[in-house]
């Protein structure tokens, strides 16, 4: 490989053309499921909160077929404070179809492009902060497909662009694959959480005399029956009580410089992690819960982190094993609680007083035994995904330039990908 190859336009090679103006009156819970800005997720595209049209808009569309969506196709933001993200559509079993300020990419000339190749072009950070400024300077800021075509990229002979996408495309598997065996593990995680304490079912099972398909030592820490308590019937010898008895919700810290930091430990907002820090503000792994905004979730930290000021972090106040008391803290809706001020916020008060069924500590602390090495598989697969990530973002420049050869990029993402 030579590197340094010619830079041309994007309209030499493809197009890049917005979806439907579908009508937000249209826009619904039911129907035809529609990708708009909100669902390009970079390095894919949200297929699952998709607002729907009926049916009938899309038969009331002439050429309405141009808009629908296949596996594999780029999609760019064109609006917006995201414009510039690009996101690649997944492999689904609905049709899906593509709203107005959305860009798809057309690949026109397919002798001298491959469209893998170019989606990592665009993908990079040079073209999507290119992107960006190439949008006016409106409230609302907004790019023309003309504009994005306009943007010249480095297009090698098609062999080579061949070759760079596979290479890419292994790691890109393999994070794949990574990210599909987490989420089968959190399933089996959830699900055996539901088995014992929500549905009850070992609990059922000895009452009914049943095996409760358990090992002994773990059945023996079931009862074998229920009693009424003021939350209604639960499990014999279990405790009704309250959040507040349990835990208290603790305020994080404002704190500044996270973003770019290289530091040991993770800094967690209302919506997840978002950064880096030198020190922890909770020094062991445990639970963080969103205090502001519209969506505030519940996230589980592995080590110890740093929580900013937009939310809470978990602080036990009797023997309680945290892994449990997150499984049992995801059934709260913490979205549908608001302390009534001007920003939607997590009322800690509402919390505290929260209902909650709570098991011996020796049960709750066997649970979190029997998952520790789904869940250790989980961070060693994320640990490497980030690796991957990285590597993957790093080749394609060194590609183009030559400072890299396909044959050795080739050795270095089969070394990390298998």
């Amino acid at each position: 490989m030579t590197g340094d190859f010619p830079l041309r336009s994007l309209a030499s090679v493809a197009r890049v053309r917005s979806g439907c103006a579908f009508k937000s009156t249209d826009m619904g819970s039911a129907g035809v499921p529609i990708i708009k800005i909100k669902n390009i997720t970079p390095p894919t595209v949200d297929v699952v909160d998709c607002e729907r049209v009926p049916l009938s808009v899309i038969e009331s569309i002439a050429g309405a077929e141009r808009y629908e969506l296949s596996n594999g196709d780029i999609l760019i933001a064109m609006t917006g404070a995201t414009v510039g993200k690009v996101g690649r559509f997944p492999l689904t079993d609905e049709r899906y179809y593509l709203n107005q300020r959305v860009g798809k990419v057309y690949l026109t000339n397919p002798d001298e492009a491959d469209y893998r190749f170019l989606y990592y072009v665009l993908s990079q950070d040079t073209y999507v902060r290119q992107i960006f400024a190439a949008a006016d300077g409106s409230a609302q800021a907004n790019v023309s497909g003309t504009q994005i075509e306009s943007f010249q990229i480095s297009i090698p002979p098609l062999s080579e662009q061949r070759a760079i996408a596979h290479i890419l495309g292994t790691l890109d598997d393999k994070i794949e694959l990574n990210r599909r065996m987490n989420e089968t593990l959190e399933a089996m995680a959830r699900a055996i959480f539901k088995s014992w304490f929500v549905d009850f079912d070992p609990v059922r099972a000895k009452a009914e005399g049943r095996k409760t398909g358990l090992p002994k030592p773990i059945a023996a820490l079931f009862p074998d029956s229920f009693e009424d308590s003021e939350w209604g019937r639960i499990p014999r010898g279990w405790c009704a009580a309250t959040w507040g008895d349990q835990v208290s919700l603790e305020y994080g810290k404002s704190l500044r410089g996270y973003e770019g930091s290289n530091g040991p430990y993770p800094v967690y907002g209302t919506n997840g992690r978002i950064g880096s820090h030198s020190e922890p503000l909770c020094p062991h792994p445990g639970i963080v819960i969103g205090r502001k905004g519209a969506y505030r979730g519940i996230h589980f930290s592995p080590q110890p982190f740093f929580v900013i000021d937009t939310a809470f972090f978990v602080k036990p106040l009797c023997e309680v094993d945290l892994r449990w008391a997150y499984y049992e803290m995801l059934r709260i809706d913490i979205n549908g609680m608001d302390s009534g001020s001007a920003i939607p916020s997590t009322s800690r008060d509402s919390f505290h007083g929260l209902s909650v069924v709570v098991p011996p500590h020796r049960l709750q602390r066997q649970f979190a035994l029997i998952l520790t090495p789904a869940w250790e598989r989980q961070q060693a697969n994320q640990r490497e995904t980030t690796t991957l990530a990285a590597l993957r973002d790093t080749l394609l420049p060194k590609l183009l330039s030559g400072e890299i050869r396909v044959a050795d990029a080739e050795r270095i993402a089969g070394r990390y990908a298998r």
